[in-house]
């Protein structure tokens, strides 16, 4: 491979990595370390439950985060389309594992790219995620608490405080519509 197809290859992966990074934010709900910690045998993405395995989580617990089956075929392209040989899921341009800050750049910079306000971090993106999990599963907290990671589900009710501010301001619309 010469100089050109170097710099073309690293051109077509980026983006790729680029939204798996978003992704696993979006759509795991990982925290920024986790994503940085992720290894190739963290894995589990086969048809049926596939999974990720947190081996160092907040306070160095490990977990099984479920994935959905978009997030699934996301890293079945992203692994057929990555190059190194590492067994850290995300690479620097040396080759390093990505550290954290490299991938909150990341998120700015895809952020900025989008339009969207450049405040959104990671931890945004896991809100999000968390958000429409407890939406999507009937306000089941025990099951946001599971996916995230947190050790209190005292934790995991800042998404059901966030779903009492919905209701508040549709009722408050309906009210004004009135």
């Amino acid at each position: 491979m010469d100089t050109a197809d170097l710099a073309r290859s690293k051109r077509q992966y980026k983006p790729i990595r680029d939204w798996m990074i978003i992704d696993l934010a979006l759509q795991a709900g990982l925290r920024v370390g986790e994503i940085s910690n992720l290894e190739i045998e963290d894995l589990y993405i086969e048809k049926g439950h596939s999974h990720i395995h947190i081996r160092l989580g907040k306070g160095n617990k490990s977990r099984l985060v479920t994935i959905g089956e978009t997030l699934r075929n996301h890293f079945k392209r992203f692994l057929k389309e990555r190059k190194s040989k590492s067994q850290n899921l995300f690479n620097s341009e040396r080759a390093d594992q990505m550290t954290t800050s490299a991938i909150q750049k990341v998120v700015k910079r895809v952020m900025s790219l989008a339009g969207l306000p450049l405040h959104y971090s990671v931890h945004s993106l896991r809100h999000t995620y968390a958000t429409l999990l407890y939406r999507s599963s009937g306000n089941n907290l025990r099951l946001v608490q599971q996916q995230l990671g947190h050790s209190s589900v005292q934790t995991t009710t800042v998404y059901a405080n966030v779903m009492s501010e919905d209701v508040a301001k549709a009722v408050n619309g309906i009210i004004k519509e009135s």
